[in-house]
């Protein structure tokens, strides 16, 4: 039997989306029990709404001054700790999942699945390749943990309609690193949705032509309610931040509508949309890869198109 442990993902305060979808891909395998694990400095109410969670067993708070910040180092080896009850450990496939779930194989001397997109049995899944354009399907031994992180564009959140118990893990007697400490968080202020979880997203690309000219798609998704990506072409010209970036390199997104401005439609861009319910391009080649995976294409300069699709939005 499958006993699956899905390390939660929060600010400190609130559970980030990306946990009720790695749920989702752990609930799958058939016949698993998968419980929660919270590592907080304060656990509590991010340990309420997990446990709302439909599918989850149990949900187990970790809770110690050192978790005030989700540092890898940190929380990885109290991971290990407690990995001896499971036989899965799974992640996000996010920033903090990508940086958490290596450290976490490479202290327990397994090797990790990378973008779990789809569950074929307990140990067989399938994962995307060379830039999503093929799928792998890859077998891990039975005999020692799994540790894996799941592609969340892949998975649509389990409901919150459980009640879940909650449970205070015994703390986890491992020597915690100190060669990592936590210093600063510098991250831009918006009210904007976040580009993982919106359902909405307007992206940009080099065509913008500058920082400046951002401001179009700002004021567009701002009319949408959307969140804003960018291209790595953006990105690299200096345009916008590069947690903005969409795509291979970037950020794996699946909302319910993107819209690609300015953008050509590399195939590491289309990686990352891939999942994307509505594609809409805007652009002045008509010959742009973009239009070939694009639901609704307008071949059209967006410096005029944008100001008056914005306008008629009012």
């Amino acid at each position: 039997m499958s006993k699956v442990l899905v390390i939660a993902e929060h600010d400190g305060v609130m559970l980030n989306p990306s946990t009720a979808k790695t749920v989702a891909c752990a609930a799958s395998i058939n016949g698993a029990i998968v419980d929660i694990a919270v590592f907080a400095a304060t656990a509590g109410p991010i340990a309420s709404e997990a446990a709302k969670l439909a599918s989850i067993a149990r949900v187990v708070t970790y809770e110690r001054s050192e978790n005030k910040h989700a540092l890898a180092a940190v929380i990885a080896p109290q991971i290990v700790a407690v990995a001896g009850e499971y036989t899965h450990i799974f992640g996000p496939s996010t920033t903090f999942g990508k940086d958490l779930m290596p450290r976490v194989a490479a202290l327990l001397g397994v090797n990790q699945i990378s973008d779990i997109m789809s569950v074929e049995s307990s140990h067989i899944f399938k994962r995307p390749v060379y830039a999503g354009s093929a799928i792998a399907t890859v077998e891990a031994p039975m005999d020692t943990i799994l540790v894996a992180t799941v592609r969340i564009a892949s998975y649509s959140a389990v409901t919150s309609n459980n009640s879940a118990l909650i449970e205070s893990g015994s703390p986890s007697v491992v020597d915690i690193p100190t060669h990592t400490r936590f210093i600063e968080v510098k991250s831009g202020a918006t009210d904007r949705p976040d580009l993982q979880t919106a359902t909405k997203v307007v992206s940009g690309g080099r065509a913008l032509a500058s920082a400046e000219n951002f401001d179009i798609i700002y004021k567009l998704a701002d009319k949408l309610g959307a969140g804003v990506g960018a291209s790595r072409a953006a990105v690299d010209a200096g345009y916008v931040p590069n947690e903005m970036q969409v795509g291979q390199t970037g950020k794996i997104i699946a909302p319910d509508l993107y819209m690609a401005i300015g953008i050509s439609g590399a195939i590491q861009h289309l990686t990352g949309i891939k999942d994307a319910g509505t594609i809409v391009a805007i652009n002045k080649d008509e010959e742009a890869p973009i239009f070939e995976v694009a639901d609704i294409g307008l071949v059209a300069d967006l410096f005029t198109a944008i100001p008056e699709l914005t306008e008629a939005l009012d």
